[in-house]
């Protein structure tokens, strides 16, 4: 298996480098669902021992990232739609309660840039570039996950994202993304009011539309997938 990704990297966290690559390129596509993974083709071609790469690979089947059965078989995970979908409401609220509790600490600045990743995200589906989306969609929720100063949301949040933004990534030409500026519009509205509250629900709404549209889109694969098997 040879991949551009995949490059040679150098000490020190090999463990961590070797992870983030191959994290990166799930969650983005460029290793495709149920590709296989072949440890020793891995460390080859990152130029580093079997175990960074094995650690690595251990760590991303306990998020669910990829699978690995009897027989040495390990394998980028499919797309489960449904266990996206259960995750959008973990984020949801994760995104909300960061919003809450970053209110007090936010200031001009972070209006700024707020407003200005906002602005990236308009450009970028406008132009239909899903990984500058997603990327500036990222950047804007990231303002309220950082200035709320709880470690333990960023942790929870770093186990649900990929699962969110790689159905993201498979789905971003047919997912509706209009409504998204303008929520970002109101939820700045509400952070400059210094309004905690709304700003929290105004978030966790505008996590959930998308949510709700790919519970949506799941529901209506697998009704036809059972009349297609009827």
């Amino acid at each position: 298996m040879k991949n551009n990704l995949i490059q040679k990297i150098s000490r020190p966290t090999l463990r961590d480098q070797v992870y983030d690559t191959l994290k990166q390129g799930i969650v983005t596509l460029e290793l495709l669902p149920e590709q296989k993974l072949n440890d020793t083709e891995l460390a080859e071609q990152f130029g580093v021992s079997r175990t960074p790469v094995r650690e690595a690979l251990k760590r991303l089947e306990d998020e669910g990232l990829i699978e690995s059965f009897p027989g040495a078989v390990t394998r980028v995970a499919p797309l489960y739609e449904q266990s996206a979908v259960h995750a959008f409401t973990v984020a949801a609220v994760l995104h909300s309660l960061a919003a809450r509790l970053s209110i007090p600490y936010l200031d001009t600045s972070h209006y700024d840039m707020l407003k200005q990743f906002n602005q990236e995200l308009i450009i970028a589906l406008q132009q239909q570039n899903a990984s500058a989306a997603i990327q500036a969609d990222d950047q804007f929720h990231d303002v309220f996950v950082q200035q709320a100063h709880n470690p333990e949301i960023i942790a929870a949040l770093s186990r649900v994202m990929p699962k969110i933004r790689r159905l993201e990534y498979a789905k971003f030409s047919s997912i509706d993304h209009t409504h998204s500026p303008e929520d970002h519009r109101l939820i700045i509205e509400a952070c400059e009011a210094k309004d905690s509250l709304l700003t929290a629900e105004r978030i966790e709404q505008n996590w959930m539309s998308l949510g709700n549209w790919l519970a949506s889109s799941a529901d209506h694969a697998q009704s036809a997938t059972d009349q297609g098997e009827r």
